[in-house]
């Protein structure tokens, strides 16, 4: 609104010394077909706009606001008014003051009890006692046990404004604004500073009356037939009632507006480009919580419990906070047992009930492997983990990790460097081999490696085992496991070209904006 004020006010102080010259008027095409036709008959509807210059609806709006905006012409809008929800509302119950009048008049006066009885909403409350206050409906007084009370006032009978225009848009159904008096007027404001569902305007569109200014009158008798002679030599536009309409010539090679529409974040398109894949392959999601007990994220992984992992300068650990059923007896005593078998000390039930923000998604996984114990299974997880490390340009505190797990009768080594290439492949990359490792839950244990082009030279990506024997068999699993994962942030930043991981997100629009949709 303030954006039109200002475009008005340009042209009101600039028309002027336009119409002195014999330069070009800036008019559209649009407008000076307008303007003729206003020229024979000063005040005329839209629709008769429509017929005079054979021109669609919204042309004729269009150009009537182009007009309006100049301040030559004059719009006169005949707004229709009808009963909203919360005024239908009001008509049947009564509005929120009328209701505490009733309920006074039951002789339950007490404040304290009113505001507990439920009678009316929160909201309801404050406007029940606020209205019949300014009303003088209803008074104030202290009772013999000195507690508050309401009375009512000789006043509390009479209708007030709101009341009258309610029930006369009930009887009406519509009624014109213009047809209101003074007082209905005010009360129509009063209810919509209330609440703007109590009266519904409506514009008719029927009954709009466009008439030209003073500025609109001058600018046609000063030029007459010569304000249409611009439109010489000018290209032509077929109207939808196939009349033409002479207009400027189109630019087709005019530079456009840059637009710049929301969209995901690069990162949240290449989750979704993951997850597809893992579908696509036969795999389920599964979710889990970012807090974990020390016994998933650890314990239940064959990871001792002094190992370097579990140390704070590498581990969130949730201070005061501990999970006292984080797992059956059963698995408790299975993996307790592991650990004492394979690690050779005295397992401590306290540590495994810390809390730590998970360091990885495999927590989630093993969890649902415990749980349920499939025979067989494709899994996959998308989400964040947390490290206790110094943000770096390779390294963050938080980032997302994917995760994929299959288990089977059958399954092998072999299978998951199959499946492996596939799922390489499917995000464009062709070039890989792998390189033996190690990780505390996993035997064998292997690197995939992938080549950069751009860095010219090998990176590491995901890391991929079959589970020890120790996570299965202790937790009750039947048939081999083959895990699989790594975070994503390291595949963006080959795709996109990255050299600092923390580019991602410092929310610099300029480069979420040069980022393409889909590449090439």
């Amino acid at each position: 609104m303030e954006l039109k004020r200002l475009k008005s006010l340009f042209w009101l102080t600039n028309l002027a010394s336009m119409t002195a010259s014999n330069s070009d008027i800036p008019l559209h095409a649009l407008e000076k077909s307008l303007l003729k036709a206003l020229a024979g008959n000063n005040k005329q509807s839209m629709e008769d706009l429509m017929n005079g210059t054979r021109l669609g609806v919204d042309q004729v709006r269009r150009g009537v606001e182009w007009l309006r905006l100049k301040g030559m012409v004059h719009v006169n809008e005949t707004v229709s008014l009808s009963l909203g929800s919360s005024g239908h509302q009001a008509t049947k119950e009564g509005l929120p003051e009328r209701r505490l009048v009733e309920y006074l008049k039951q002789g339950k006066n007490q404040i304290e009890e009113i505001w507990k009885s439920g009678f009316f909403s929160q909201k309801e409350s404050h406007s029940a006692f606020r209205y019949a206050k300014q009303n003088n409906w209803i008074g104030q007084q202290r009772d013999s046990h000195g507690e508050k009370k309401l009375v009512l006032m000789k006043a509390a009978d009479d209708k007030s404004a709101e009341e009258k225009l309610l029930e006369k848009l009930d009887a009406l159904k519509n009624l014109k604004m213009s047809e209101l008096t003074s007082e209905e007027t005010d009360a129509l404001s009063r209810l919509k500073s209330r609440d703007p569902d109590y009266v519904r305007e409506h514009k008719l569109t029927k009954e709009t009356t466009i008439a030209l200014s003073e500025l609109g009158s001058k600018l046609l008798s000063s030029y007459g037939e010569d304000l249409m002679a611009g439109l010489a030599g000018r290209g032509t536009i077929e109207s939808p009632n196939s009349k033409s309409v002479k207009a400027d010539r189109l630019n087709v090679q005019a530079p456009t507006r840059l637009l710049s529409p929301g969209r995901k974040h690069p990162l949240v398109d290449l989750i979704d480009e993951t997850s597809e894949i893992f579908v696509g392959l036969g795999f389920t999601e599964i979710e889990g919580p970012f807090t974990q007990s020390s016994f998933w994220n650890f314990d239940a992984l064959f990871v001792p419990q002094d190992h370097p992992a579990r140390e704070l300068q590498d581990t969130f650990y949730l201070s005061h906070n501990a999970e006292d059923r984080f797992a059956s007896e059963r698995q408790i005593h299975s993996v307790s047992g592991a650990h004492k078998k394979g690690w050779k000390y005295e397992w401590n039930i306290a540590e495994a009930r810390r809390m730590v923000l998970r360091t990885h998604t495999t927590a989630v996984t093993i969890k649902y492997l415990a749980d349920y114990r499939p025979e067989n299974a494709r899994i996959f997880s998308v989400g964040r983990v947390f490290r206790n490390e110094k943000v770096s340009y390779k390294h963050l505190a938080e980032f997302t990790q994917i995760e994929g797990i299959i288990t089977g009768s059958r399954v092998t080594l072999q299978d998951l460097i199959g499946l492996q290439f596939e799922f390489h492949k499917k995000l464009g990359i062709t070039n890989v081999k792998f390189w033996p490792t190690f990780f505390p839950y996993t035997e064998p244990s292997l690197q995939s490696m992938i080549y950069s082009e751009a860095l010219g030279k090998w990176v590491e990506l995901f890391g991929m085992g079959v589970f020890r024997s120790q996570v299965t068999k202790t937790l009750g699993l039947k048939n081999p496991v083959l895990a699989w994962g790594g975070g994503l942030e390291r595949i963006a930043m080959l795709r996109l070209g990255l050299d600092d991981v923390r580019d991602f997100y410092h929310n610099k629009l300029g480069w979420l904006r040069s980022i393409p949709r889909c590449r090439l």
